[in-house]
């Protein structure tokens, strides 16, 4: 199965985007399953994961409403509040919907860069590991050294990069992003998603830019652990679904990737799609 490990959808008169402005006016209007489904034809996409984009539980009720409807949604990666005291019981509680199989903080948001060690999150990290889920790292360059710290601290917590870390491709900065993945690759067993690489480049940006980064997070994480996604709409301000999958392809298959591995098998695996979660709730 082809899988888009990494789609948004959102209705705004449901009010909980706050980073979605009239500015971002390419996205700013609703995206509907509709909408999409042309794109995943045309790409032979036969399933994706589709991930939260307000910190709300609110939002994660709407994605898991989606899912209920829409089989092509094979997972849903929702949202809660980790530094609440009642998360273990919230994300037990989420947990019970088999749609859901993983939660997202937007960590790239949150203005204190060491929120993710703070000790009051540690019960929501082990309620993740005894939910069988999966943690999405939002992060940005700047957080990698503190993922690293966290991986360490909780080594059963499965944990995917979002967007390659958003390297900052516009400014051609790579040495010191590539090192910190570098050692997440070595020493955790953390996946990576390839994608919202295009958002991070130049408006102009071609192939020839992301290949450092494409073939970086090829070498550290292997064709075993780095995993497709398209970051529709969001690579709408960027390009094309088509644009961005195509090239994807190209500099895949030119460093030597297992492309059944990056565009689906890896992605079942990390988010364990398929598996029988229990009974839903929501």
């Amino acid at each position: 199965m082809r899988i888009d490990a990494h789609q948004h959808f959102w209705r705004l008169d449901r009010g909980d985007y706050g980073w979605l402005t009239p500015e971002l006016e390419p996205i700013y209007r609703d995206f509907d399953p509709d909408d999409l489904i042309s794109e995943l034809d045309e790409a032979g996409m036969e399933g994706t994961v589709l991930i939260q984009a307000a910190p709300t539980v609110a939002e994660t009720e709407y994605m898991l409403s989606l899912a209920a409807q829409e089989e092509f949604i094979q997972g849903v990666v929702g949202w809660t509040e980790f530094e609440s005291p009642e998360a273990p019981e919230a994300i037990s509680w989420l947990a019970q919907n088999p749609a859901l199989v993983g939660l997202r903080p937007m960590i790239q948001d949150i203005p204190d860069e060491d929120w993710m060690l703070r000790p009051e999150l540690r019960p929501a990290f082990e309620a993740m590991i005894a939910a069988d889920l999966t943690f999405d790292a939002l992060t940005l360059p700047r957080h990698l050294p503190n993922l690293r710290t966290l991986l360490s601290a909780h080594p059963d917590l499965r944990v995917v990069i979002d967007h390659g870390s958003k390297p900052e491709i516009r400014s051609g900065e790579f040495d010191g992003w590539a090192a910190d993945m570098t050692a997440l690759g070595r020493e955790t067993s953390a996946f990576c998603k390839l994608s919202g690489l295009v958002t991070e480049a130049d408006a102009a940006w071609d192939a020839a830019d992301l290949k450092p980064y494409v073939e970086h997070l090829l070498a550290v994480f292997g064709s075993e652990r780095l995993i497709w996604g398209s970051d529709w709409p969001v690579c709408l301000l960027a390009s094309s679904y088509a644009r961005w999958f195509e090239t994807s392809m190209e500099l895949l298959e030119g460093a030597g990737a297992d492309l059944d591995a990056v565009f689906g098998l890896n992605a079942i695996r990390a988010y364990q799609l398929g598996e029988d979660r229990g009974e839903a709730v929501i």
